[in-house]
């Protein structure tokens, strides 16, 4: 149980840091290119559709509530919860950092 417990909050810790960058590179593939789609970290992607004109719809995952979930089961362990928020925090300073 604590195993499962433990893959569930990796998989979480996974939604909360994903980005969305490969969802928008799906989003310009051409029909054939279909193949570089195995490359792609589409973790963050939960709907994809494209219309007959060519228009895309993206959906993301909610990562508002991913951390809500994962906070629900830190249960206890607020210290670790914080410390996985900083760190998240920071993360993503240093991304747009680079960005710039």
């Amino acid at each position: 149980m604590d195993s499962e417990r433990g893959r569930l909050l990796k998989q979480i810790e996974r939604l909360a840091r994903c980005k969305a960058n490969d969802v928008v590179k799906l989003a310009f593939l051409k029909e054939g290119e279909a193949k570089e789609i195995d490359s792609l970290d589409l973790t963050a992607l939960t709907g994809f559709k494209r219309t007959d004109k060519g228009a895309v719809e993206i959906q993301l995952v909610d990562r508002l509530t991913v951390f809500r979930l994962l906070m629900e089961l830190a249960g206890g362990q607020e210290e670790q919860a914080v410390e996985f928020f900083r760190t998240w925090e920071r993360k993503a300073e240093e991304g747009i950092q680079e960005e710039t």
